[in-house]
C-alpha cells in the first residue's frame, strides 16, 4: 500500500480541537501526525486544501445504496455499497440483514463473510465492512414496518448459530424484540459472546426494557420508529431511552424519521454521548427519484423520502454526511460531539477503538476531509483514496 502525506488539513484532534498540520499514512495506518511540515518526506502528497480531516464515519445500521442491498446475496452487492460510501465519508459499516427466510438470510449472511475474506474486499477500494447487523427476523408483527410480516420468528439462539457459527463469528448487532417469547435469554447469550443487543420494532414497555437491561440490552434501533412512543402513564422504549444511561440511541437525521424538534430533545436529554448517527439507508440512495424494491416490496422515492404503498416508511436516502448537517442545522453541536455521534461511540460499542474512531498514530487511516458546511472533500479508507471530489 503506497505511503502517502496529506498536507494543508485541518485535523480534528480527538479532544475536538483542530490543529492545522499533515498527517502521513503508511501501509494502512497513521504513522505521523505533525502541525509542522514534514520535510524529509519526499512521496506522494495529497493537498487538503485547507479542508477539516476528520476521523471516517461509521455506519451501524445500513440496508444499501447505488441499486443494491445486502440481501441480494451476492458479493458485488457488497462490493457495490462499500464502494459508494466513501462518497458520504463512511469508512466502516455494518451489513445489516431485513427480515427474511432462513435460507435468503444464510444466504446473505454467506456472501458477505465471502467478500470479507476474499480480495474482493480490498479491490472494492471502499468502506470497511466490520460484521452484520442483524435486524430481524426476531421482531415483533405490530411494529414491522416495512419488514414483511410472513418471515417474523421468535428469538432463536439455534437459527443465530446456523446463520453465524457456534461463535458467531461476524455477528455485532442484533436487533431484536425483547418482550417476546425467549428475548431475554437470546439477549443474554448474544451479551456473553460479545454481540450487542438492540430493541427494535418492538411493543416492550418501559418495564420490560429496565428488565432486559438486566440480561445485556445495550442499544435501541433507529430511535423512536417501530417501537413503544412516550406517554404520561407508560413511557415505553422511547422513556427507556431518554432516561437509562445504559442505551445507546441510532438516530436517522433526515427531517423524515423524527421531527426536528424530537432531534433537539434527543440531543438535549440524551446528549451526543449515547447518541450514534445512521443512515438505515436502502437501495434507492445515491440515485434518482422512482421505484425500488426492499424485500420484494415496491419502495417509491421522492425527494428525501422512501415509502411502500401503504404510506409505511421504508428505510432512507439519507448520506452520513447530510445526517451532520440536519444536527448542525438544528443545534449548537460542537465538532467533538459531531465525531462521537459519526466515529467514536460505534468504534467503541464494536470494541475497535484501538484502531478507528479518531485521528491518532497507530489507528487505521480512515478519515474524511470535510469543508466547513460538512460537504465531503474526499475520504481515505485504510490509507486509499477511496473518493476525491475533483476525480469521482
Amino acid at each position: 500500500m503506497t505511503a502517502m502525506l496529506i498536507h494543508n488539513i485541518r485535523i480534528a484532534l480527538p479532544n475536538g480541537q483542530l490543529m492545522t498540520g499533515e498527517v502521513l499514512m503508511d501501509n494502512g495506518k497513521i504513522i505521523q501526525i505533525s502541525d509542522q511540515p514534514i520535510d524529509a518526506w519526499s512521496g506522494a502528497r495529497f493537498d487538503g486544501q485547507g479542508n477539516m480531516a476528520l476521523p471516517g464515519f461509521i455506519d451501524l445500521h445500513i440496508h444499501g445504496a447505488m441499486g443494491a442491498d445486502f440481501m441480494d446475496g451476492d458479493e458485488q452487492a457488497f462490493a457495490t455499497i462499500a464502494r459508494y460510501l466513501p462518497q458520504e465519508g463512511t469508512t466502516s459499516f455494518l451489513a445489516t440483514t431485513l427480515t427474511q427466510s432462513v435460507k435468503n438470510i444464510q444466504r446473505a449472511v454467506d456472501s458477505g463473510k465471502r467478500f470479507m475474506s476474499e480480495e474482493i474486499a480490498k479491490s472494492a477500494n471502499g468502506a470497511e465492512m466490520l460484521g452484520f447487523h442483524l435486524e430481524g427476523p426476531f421482531i415483533h408483527p405490530d411494529q414491522a414496518g416495512a419488514q414483511p410480516l410472513e418471515f417474523i420468528r421468535e428469538p432463536s439462539m439455534h437459527l443465530v448459530q446456523g446463520w453465524f457459527g457456534n461463535e458467531l463469528d461476524h455477528l455485532k448487532v442484533v436487533t431484536l424484540a425483547p418482550e417476546t417469547d425467549d428475548g431475554f435469554t437470546v439477549i443474554q447469550y448474544l451479551t456473553e459472546h460479545g454481540v450487542i443487543s438492540s430493541a427494535g420494532h418492538t411493543t416492550a414497555t418501559y418495564a420490560q426494557i429496565e428488565q432486559a437491561t438486566q440480561y445485556g440490552l445495550r442499544h435501541l434501533t433507529h430511535f423512536c420508529n417501530a417501537m413503544t412512543g412516550l406517554h404520561h402513564r407508560e413511557i415505553g422504549v422511547v422513556g427507556a431511552g431518554l432516561l437509562n444511561n445504559q442505551l445507546v440511541c441510532e438516530v436517522i437525521a433526515d427531517g423524515i424519521h423524527i421531527s426536528d424538534d424530537m432531534l433537539k430533545l434527543m440531543l438535549k436529554v440524551i446528549g451526543p454521548e449515547r447518541l450514534v448517527l445512521i443512515t438505515d439507508s436502502m437501495r434507492a440512495k445515491g440515485l434518482t427519484d422512482g421505484t425500488y424494491t426492499l424485500a420484494d416490496q415496491q419502495v417509491e422515492v421522492v425527494g428525501a423520502k422512501a415509502t411502500l404503498a401503504n404510506g409505511t416508511l421504508a428505510g432512507s436516502v439519507l448520506k452520513m454526511n447530510d445526517g451532520v448537517k440536519k444536527i448542525q442545522e438544528l443545534a449548537d453541536v460542537s465538532l467533538h460531539d459531531i465525531m462521537k455521534m459519526t466515529s467514536s461511540n460505534a468504534a467503541q460499542r464494536l470494541g475497535v477503538y484501538e484502531r478507528k474512531g479518531s485521528i491518532e498514530v497507530g489507528k487505521d487511516a480512515d478519515i474524511v476531509l470535510l469543508n466547513d458546511k460538512f460537504d465531503v472533500h474526499s475520504t481515505f479508507c485504510m490509507g486509499r483514496m477511496s473518493y476525491a471530489r475533483d476525480h469521482f
